[in-house]
């Protein structure tokens, strides 16, 4: 089995290389600026080049939320045209496609996890180039997989590095209470992808950790693993707000339910508590460890 991950210096992407590292004849792992999968001639070239692939993992995306609101156009080029290209170019080689979208494809106005068969609205900028590069790669390869996961975390900047950063700094953090979703390590996700890939039950799905909490929850819970005293001060999404008006909207409640997992190939994710546990042991980010 040959294999191309995009977007491979990214927590996903090296997650991925590692997972598949043991079990592909070949992983071309590529990110940018040696591959640029908004060109489709770009894409073209590296594909006559370097393919043929049997399955392409697309890790590349534009994923600064707030960022995408100032740059829509950018955004929709790396998220939404991004995957059409890569759908194209591995449709010519029959190779598989599995591209990585976002629980942000939901609106997150009503409560409850969301399954692959809810309608996406998204809110944001962000949400929306990436539910336009759903449709595109569906649209554009018979054998594709949009799987989409959320609140994500692994070996790179994240959400949990940050507030141990911050931790180091201050005695309490203000974070969001009103926003639930589903924190997802990224070795857990790589796991998933490559078993999805070798599937033929193309389509959409969602993958992430068990478990829903809000970003308060999750700081509180890595700061209880981490040994760390630093105390959560709760704020809503309309206090954070007025505090950053710049700041893109996001879904109140952006969990997702793994239904198509567990009907079909098994749903092997871990509670979001044993993987957060899991990652900050093996990052070294306990107190007392680092």
């Amino acid at each position: 089995m040959r294999a191309l991950i995009t977007g491979a210096n990214g927590q996903l992407g090296r997650a991925l290389g590692d997972a598949l590292a043991s079990t592909y004849a070949l992983v071309d792992a590529v990110d940018l600026p040696e591959l640029d999968i908004s060109s489709m001639d770009c894409v073209s070239s590296w594909f006559d080049s370097r393919g043929p692939y049997d399955v392409v993992f697309n890790c590349a995306a534009f994923t600064n939320v707030d960022g995408c609101e100032q740059d829509f156009a950018g955004a929709f080029a790396a998220n939404a045209l991004g995957p059409m290209n890569l759908a194209r170019a591995c449709a010519a080689c029959e190779a598989t496609l599995v591209h990585v979208s976002t629980d942000y494809v939901f609106p997150g106005t009503m409560p409850g996890a969301r399954t692959e068969d809810d309608v996406p609205s998204p809110i944001s900028a962000y949400g929306r180039s990436k539910l336009a590069g759903e449709g595109l790669a569906l649209a554009h390869n018979p054998r594709t997989h949009v799987v989409r996961t959320a609140w994500l975390y692994g070996d790179g900047r994240n959400f949990v590095r940050t507030m141990l950063s911050l931790a180091d700094r201050f005695d309490q953090i203000t974070v969001v209470d009103d926003q639930l979703g589903n924190p997802t390590y990224a070795v857990d996700l790589a796991h998933e992808l490559v078993r999805i890939a070798e599937t033929d039950h193309y389509g959409v799905w969602h993958c992430t950790n068990e478990g829903t909490c809000s970003w308060a929850d999750l700081a509180q819970e890595t700061f209880a693993l981490a040994g760390r005293s630093t105390q959560v001060v709760r704020c809503t999404s309309a206090d954070w707000k007025s505090m950053h008006p710049e700041s893109a909207d996001r879904p109140a409640f952006s969990s997702l339910k793994n239904g198509r997992l567990a009907a079909t190939i098994g749903n092997e994710m871990r509670p979001w508590k044993e993987a957060l546990a899991a990652y900050l042991a093996k990052e070294d980010l306990r107190e007392g460890t680092a």
